[in-house]
C-alpha cells in the first residue's frame, strides 16, 4: 500500500501496531464478557474507541496521501482506488477503502507475524531441523537476491511451515453450522453421539485437530517437519490440517502469507545465524484474536562475514562488478582454456576430482588436436547445451545418484521432451566402481541415453572406465585416442602435443593457489594408536565462516605434495630450491600461466607426483631416449609390461625418469603429463550439534614400503600432507555432502541404527554418537544404536575407546568389538561381519523395528556385512518355515538398500 511502518529502524512499534494490539486484545475480551458487564467498562470502551480512530486516521491518511501523488504502482491501495465493478462500474467509497486497508494490515501483520514467530522458536528448538533449512537455503539460493524461482525449491522451509501450523496454528478456532440448505435437520455427527440442528455454532478447536494421533501418530505433539514434506502431507487425511479455515470463510490471503513467510524465513537463513536471547527460554502464549509467543526473543549474528553495509547491497542488489563477475563465474563454473580453434564443450559431473581431472587432461589434448574447450561442471550446462560443437560428457556416479555438480543436470535432461537436442553431436565417458555392482556406471549411462532420447547424436560410443582397478588415466587415454578423435575428427599437432613452454627464473618465489576452497585453522592434530601400529590420527579444525555441515558429511581437503617427492623432481631437473617457473600464456595446461610461479609451489600444489603413469606416458618418455637399446625396454614397459611393471607397481613418471637418467624429457612436457592436484574427500567424524563452526576428520597415514624399488616408500599425498600440520595451521577445505542418504535417520526417536566400520570407517560414526549424546543431554528421546568395529587390538589401535565407553554407560550407544589380533577378548570373532552374525538374534529384532544400517570402511567390510545380513535373513526364513533361495534373498537386499542400508565403501 505504499508505506512502510519501519519496525526495525526503532526501539518502539509504530502507534498503528499498539492500537491495533489494543483493538484485538479488547475484542477478544469483549467476546467473552455479558453485556451488562460491558457496559460498565468505561475506561475499555475509551481505550478501544481510540484505537479504532487512530488506525483509521493513518488508513485515512494513507489514502488522502495517494490522491494527493498519484502514481502507476500496481499495489493494493491504487487497485481499490481505481477499480471498478465490471458489471455496474461502481467504484469503492473511502470509507470502504479505508475499512478494507485496515482489514488487510490486521490480517496479513498477526496471522504471519505470529505464524513467522512460532516457525523460528521450534527451528530453534530443534537445532537439526535449523541446520536442515538453512542448509536447503544456501544450497537452493546461495549467496544471491532470493527470486520467485527459488521460492518453489524449499520443501523443507514448507515443511518447517506447515509442521508450525500444525501445532500452533496462529488462528486456534473456527465456528461453523449446518448448511441452510441441507435437507436433514438434525444431523449427527460422531457415528450419531452428537445432534446439531440448523442455527446451532460448532466451534472447532483447531490445535486439538492437529494433534489427533489417529492421524499423526504417537508423536503428534512433537515438532518433526519431515511428516510435512510435500508427499506425506499429501497423503494426510481430509481436513487433518485447517489452519487456514474452512471453505468459502477460509483465508482469502493464505497464497500471499505463504509466499512472504517463506520469502522471509529465508532471507533470515541466508543472512543470519539465530539463536536463542534466553537459551532456557520456555514457550509461553499470548492470545488476541490469534495467539504468539509471549518473550520470546532471538539474537542474530551476520553470516558469510559481511558487516551491515554489505548486506544491504546485497539485499538491494548492489553488489559491485568484481563480485557480480565472481558469481557469474560461480554459477556458470565455464573456464576458457586455449585459444580459440575449432570450438569444444567439455561437461563433467565429479564429487572426488577424478572426473574433473579427467576433463582438463582432454582440454589439454584437444589443443593439439585443433580443438579450444570450455570445461565446466555438468550443472553449469543446464539450457546451454551448444549444437555447433562437439559436447564431451564425464561423469561418474555415487551409489547410483549423480555427483554433486550434475544433479540438476540430471534432473533437468530427463524432464526435457523428445527431440530437444536435434543437433547435438555428444560423446560419454563414465568413471564408476565395480564394488557397487547395482548401480556401476548407472549415471554415464543414463546420461548417454537421455542424450539419444533427446535427438542428439551420439558420435561414438560411451567409454566406461572402472576406478577400482587403478588404470582411470590409461583407459580414458585410450578410449579418447582409439574412438573419440576418430570419431570427431583432429589429428595431432606435433608442437603442441603434451607440452607447455617454460622458461626458469632463480630470483624469487611466489605461491598461489587455485582450488576453490576455504582457509581452515588447525585446532589440534594427534596421534589415536600405539606406537608400532599403523598410524591414524584425529584432526580439529575451526571452519572458515559461512561453512556448515552436517554428521555424515565429507571434508574434502587440497594436499600439497611430500617434500621428500618435491625434492626427487627438483633434482631431476637440477633445479634450485628457489627456481622460479614461467609458463606461457595460451599454454593448454591448469598451471598457473602468465608470471613466475615458484617450482616448488608448482611441484607441491599443482600436480599429483605419484600418479601411475599411463601408455602415453611411457611412451613419450621412451621417445625422449636416444640409446635405442634402451628406448625399445621402456617402449615395452607401455605395451606387453605394462600391467604389472606399470600399473601394478603404482610407477609414477618421476619414478621412470629416475630410472632412466639418460631420458631427456623436457620439464615442460614432464608438467604437462601430470594430472592437475585434486582434492581428497574425508568423512567428518564430529556433528555440527557440538559446535557448528569446528569440525573434526579422522584417518590413517598411508606411508608403506614402494613396490618400485625397496629404498622407496610410497606416500599418500593427502594422509601424509595432514599428519604434519600443527596447531595453527591453516588448510584449505571444502564441505562435500555426503552421496545418498549417508545421514542419520531424520526421525531418530523411532528408527533404530546399526553402524558397522573398521578402521578409521568409525570416522563419520563418531559424528553419529556425538550428535545422539547431545541430543539425549538436551532431553530428546532417541532410538537405540548400535554400533560394530572392528580394529586389531583393544590396547592398541581401539579409536575414541575411552569417550565410546562413556556414551555406552550413558545409554548413547552399545558398543561391539570384533579384535583382529585379539579375538579372545571380542567372542572369538575377528572381524566386524564376525561379530554381527554372532549377535544375530538381538540384531534381527532390532531390524524388525526399522532399522537403519549404516557401513563404513573397504570394499571388504562393505561386501563382508552386505553378506552376512543376507545370510542372517535367509537363516531366519528357514528357521520359520519360510526358506528363500538366493536370487530371492538377494532381490529383497535390493530393495531394503534404497531406504535401510546406507554404504561408504573407500578404498
Amino acid at each position: 500500500m505504499g508505506t512502510r511502518f519501519n519496525s526495525f529502524y526503532h526501539e518502539d512499534m509504530h502507534p498503528f501496531v499498539h492500537a491495533m494490539v489494543g483493538f484485538l486484545a479488547e475484542s477478544g475480551a469483549r467476546a467473552s464478557r455479558p453485556a451488562v458487564v460491558q457496559y460498565f467498562m468505561h475506561s475499555a470502551q475509551q481505550q478501544y474507541d481510540a484505537d479504532i480512530e487512530l488506525m483509521k486516521k493513518v488508513a485515512g491518511d494513507l489514502v488522502a496521501d495517494r490522491k494527493a501523488n498519484p502514481n502507476d504502482k500496481k499495489d493494493l491501495l491504487n487497485a481499490m482506488l481505481k477499480g471498478k465493478d465490471a458489471r455496474t462500474g461502481e467504484q469503492m467509497t473511502e470509507e470502504s477503502i479505508m475499512n478494507n486497508m485496515i482489514t488487510f494490515l490486521i490480517a496479513g501483520h498477526e496471522t504471519t507475524s505470529g505464524l513467522l514467530s512460532f516457525l523460528f522458536y521450534y527451528l530453534l528448538k530443534h537445532p537439526s531441523a535449523y541446520q536442515a533449512a538453512q542448509r536447503q537455503v544456501d544450497e537452493v539460493v546461495g549467496r544471491g537476491p532470493i527470486t520467485v524461482e527459488h521460492m518453489s525449491k524449499l520443501p523443507y522451509i514448507e515443511a518447517c511451515m506447515r509442521e508450525t501450523l500444525r501445532l500452533s496454528p496462529s488462528a486456534i478456532a473456527i465456528q461453523m453450522q449446518p448448511r441452510s440448505d441441507s435437507q436433514e435437520d438434525p444431523i449427527y455427527l460422531g457415528k450419531g453421539k452428537y445432534e446439531i440442528k440448523k442455527g446451532q455454532a460448532i466451534v472447532c478447536v483447531i490445535p486439538q485437530i492437529h494433534r489427533d494421533q489417529t492421524v499423526y501418530g504417537d508423536d503428534a505433539n512433537l515438532f518433526r517437519p519431515e511428516r510435512m514434506l510435500d508427499e506425506p502431507f499429501a497423503k494426510l487425511p481430509k481436513n487433518s490440517w485447517k489452519p487456514f479455515g474452512n471453505g468459502i470463510r477460509g483465508c482469502i490471503g493464505r497464497p500471499f502469507a505463504w509466499q512472504e513467510t517463506i520469502l522471509t524465513a529465508a532471507m533470515l537463513l541466508q543472512n543470519f545465524n539465530l539463536r536463542f536471547d534466553d537459551p532456557s527460554y520456555q514457550l509461553q502464549i499470548k492470545q488476541t484474536l490469534t495467539i504468539k509467543p509471549k518473550d520470546f526473543f532471538m539474537r542474530a549474528t551476520l553470516r558469510h562475514n559481511v558487516d551491515p553495509v554489505q548486506l544491504e547491497k546485497m539485499l538491494h542488489v548492489n553488489i559491485d562488478a568484481e563480485a557480480k563477475a565472481a558469481e557469474k563465474d560461480r554459477a556458470t563454473g565455464i573456464s576458457s582454456v586455449g585459444p580459440a580453434k575449432r570450438p569444444m564443450t567439455i561437461l563433467y559431473g565429479s564429487n572426488a576430482g577424478t572426473c574433473e581431472a579427467l576433463a582438463q587432461n582432454l582440454a589439454r589434448d584437444a589443443s593439439s588436436r585443433g580443438y579450444s574447450a570450455q570445461v565446466g561442471p555438468l550443472d553449469s550446462g543446464v539450457d546451454k547445451v551448444p549444437k555447433d560443437q562437439p559436447v564431451i560428457v564425464i561423469s561418474s556416479s555415487y551409489e547410483g545418484q549423480p555427483p554433486d555438480n550434475a544433479a540438476h543436470f540430471v534432473e533437468w535432461i530427463q524432464g526435457l521432451a523428445s527431440g530437444t537436442m536435434t543437433g547435438v553431436k555428444y560423446a560419454v565417458y563414465g568413471c564408476g566402481n565395480h564394488d557397487w555392482t547395482s548401480t556401476f556406471h548407472r549415471i554415464p549411462k543414463l546420461l548417454d541415453a537421455e542424450f539419444n532420447r533427446c535427438g542428439a547424436t551420439r558420435v561414438t560410443d560411451v567409454g566406461l572406465g572402472d576406478v577400482a582397478d587403478g588404470d582411470i588415466f590409461n583407459h580414458f587415454d585410450k578410449w579418447q585416442d582409439e574412438q573419440l578423435w576418430s570419431s570427431i575428427g583432429g589429428d595431432v599437432d606435433p608442437a603442441e602435443e603434451g607440452t607447455v613452454e617454460v622458461d626458469i627464473d632463480t630470483d624469487a618465489r611466489k605461491s598461489t593457489l587455485r582450488q576453490d576452497v576455504r582457509e581452515a585453522t588447525v585446532i589440534s592434530n594427534k596421534v589415536l594408536t600405539a606406537p608400532g601400529e599403523p598410524e591414524k590420527r584425529h584432526l580439529v579444525l575451526t571452519l572458515p565462516t559461512g561453512m556448515s555441515y552436517k554428521a555424515g558429511d565429507y571434508l574434502a581437503v587440497l594436499p600439497i605434495n611430500d617434500q621428500s617427492n618435491i625434492r626427487r623432481a627438483l633434482n631431476r631437473y637440477n633445479l634450485p630450491w628457489d627456481a622460479m617457473l614461467t609458463i606461457k600464456v595460451g599454454a593448454n595446461t591448469t598451471l598457473p600461466t602468465g608470471h613466475p610461479v615458484s617450482a616448488m609451489d608448482v611441484l607441491s600444489a599443482y600436480v599429483e607426483l605419484g600418479q601411475p603413469a599411463t601408455r602415453k606416458n611411457v611412451a613419450r618418455i621412451a621417445s625422449s631416449i636416444s640409446d635405442e637399446k634402451v628406448r625399445e625396454e621402456v617402449l615395452a614397459l607401455s605395451k606387453e609390461g605394462f600391467e604389472n611393471e606399470i600399473l601394478k607397481k603404482r610407477r609414477s613418471p618421476l619414478d621412470l625418469l629416475e630410472e632412466y637418467p639418460t631420458a631427456e624429457l623436457p620439464l615442460g612436457d614432464f608438467l604437462a603429463m601430470l594430472p592437475p592436484m585434486r582434492i581428497r574427500q574425508y568423512s567428518i567424524s564430529s556433528s555440527p550439534l557440538a559446535d557448528p563452526t569446528v569440525a573434526s576428520i579422522t584417518w590413517s597415514v598411508l606411508d608403506a614400503p614402494s613396490r618400485v624399488a625397496d629404498s622407496k616408500r610410497f606416500l599418500g599425498v593427502a594422509s601424509n600432507f595432514l599428519s604434519k600440520v600443527q596447531e595453527g595451521d591453516r588448510i584449505h577445505v571444502a564441505v562435500k555432502p555426503s552421496h545418498g542418504n549417508f545421514h542419520p535417520p531424520k526421525d531418530t526417536e523411532n528408527t533404530p541404527v546399526m553402524m558397522f566400520c573398521a578402521g578409521t570407517g568409525l570416522a563419520p560414526f563418531h559424528g553419529f554418537v556425538q550428535e545422539r549424546a547431545i541430543q539425549i543431554q538436551a532431553g530428546r528421546k532417541v532410538a537405540p544404536a548400535y554400533l560394530f568395529i572392528g580394529c586389531r587390538h583393544p590396547e592398541r589401535d581401539a579409536l575414541f575407546k575411552d569417550e565410546l565407553q562413556k556414551w555406552e554407560t550413558d545409554g548413547v550407544v552399545t558398543v561391539f568389538y570384533a579384535f583382529s589380533a585379539a579375538s579372545e577378548q571380542s567372542k572369538r570373532c575377528r572381524y566386524v561381519q564376525d561379530r554381527l552374525w554372532e549377535e544375530r538374534g538381538e540384531m534381527r529384532k532390532v531390524f524388525d523395528r526399522g532399522a537403519k544400517l549404516y557401513v563404513c570402511g573397504t570394499s571388504r567390510v562393505g561386501e563382508g556385512i552386505a553378506s552376512t545380513v543376507k545370510k542372517i535373513f535367509q537363516d531366519y526364513c528357514a528357521s520359520i518355515g519360510k526358506p528363500k533361495t538366493d536370487e530371492e534373498v538377494e532381490r529383497w537386499f535390493q530393495d531394503i538398500k534404497s531406504d535401510r542400508f546406507s554404504s561408504d565403501v573407500f578404498a
